[in-house]
């Protein structure tokens, strides 16, 4: 790979990170993305179905995921609706309706039912919204370390793609990630980050789909006391040498293209809990 467009292609990058934002290393914490719902649609056609009563039926129906409890049998008796009315009121009624409908729909678009184990070697461990990945090679510990939250966003399909085919993009998460290099009390750390996509070059093809965000050397544990250097203003060739040192300890394009597909899974196997506890926790379970 030239050393010379890698070097141009991380100027640019950061050219482009600066403009957004404030200093020359990224934030841990990343932006948040909302997730597109029509609730506005699904609002209207809810209060116009629950504010509608027939006075010639004994009988109302509503949603087959009705969340009030009747079983999902789809059919209530007057005398139920108004007992439930009392029970709680609109809004909350609407939210777990919704969030019943949504949360089918979340769990037949999960692609992973079961999330692995291991990832090419590196074992996982999962806690809360934090993945860490680790793999013992012959005279290091290699720990990869990860935070879900408000990594998601759609993928970006070009200009020229409809924009209803663009509503409906993959969600997909492409976190900041850890690298830590530990030899003994010894730790070499890279923050790491998913570059945007790469500009058109006449020269050698560019490939790299993640860059060097820092770099710092410590022994026992790190503090803000710590020195770390920003990875746009290393050295060129350090920068290339250092990406080759992440490639041959297996960090690699293929296998943080694995992390993005690990933390998607991960990351949406959390949204559906997340659902299903606001479910239960307005449901009063």
């Amino acid at each position: 790979m030239s050393g010379l467009v890698r070097t141009a292609h991380r100027i640019l990058h950061n050219c482009v990170k600066n403009s957004s934002v404030a200093g020359a290393v990224v934030s841990r914490t990343q932006v948040p993305v909302k997730r597109d719902f029509t609730r506005g649609i699904w609002h209207m056609s809810c209060s116009k179905r629950l504010d509608s009563t027939s006075a010639s039926s004994n009988l109302l129906h509503h949603s087959n995921t009705c969340g009030c409890g009747c079983g999902l049998k789809a059919l209530h008796t007057k005398d139920q609706q108004d007992q439930n009315a009392k029970a709680k009121p609109l809004g909350e009624r609407e939210l777990v309706e919704f969030l019943t409908e949504e949360i089918v729909a979340e769990r037949k678009a999960q692609k992973l039912k079961t999330l692995p184990s291991e990832v090419e070697g590196f074992s996982v461990k999962g806690d809360g919204a934090e993945v860490v990945l680790t793999k013992e090679l012959k005279d290091e510990i290699v720990k990869i370390t990860f935070n879900v939250n408000h990594t998601v966003d759609s993928e970006d399909f070009g200009d020229d793609v409809q924009q209803e085919k663009q509503e409906f993009a993959e969600m997909r998460s492409k976190p900041q990630f850890e690298v830590d290099l530990v030899r003994g009390a010894t730790t070499l750390g890279f923050t790491c980050s998913f570059l945007q996509d790469p500009p058109t070059t006449n020269a050698e093809e560019y490939n790299d789909i993640f860059g060097i965000d820092e770099v710092t050397l410590y022994t026992g544990e790190w503090s803000d006391k710590v020195y770390a250097v920003a990875g746009d203003v290393l050295d060129g060739y350090l920068y290339d040498l250092l990406m080759n040192l992440l490639e041959e300890k297996g960090i690699s394009n293929e296998f943080v293209q694995k992390i993005s597909d690990f933390s998607t899974a991960y990351e949406h196997t959390a949204y559906i809990n997340l659902l299903e506890g606001i479910s239960k926790f307005t449901i009063g379970k």
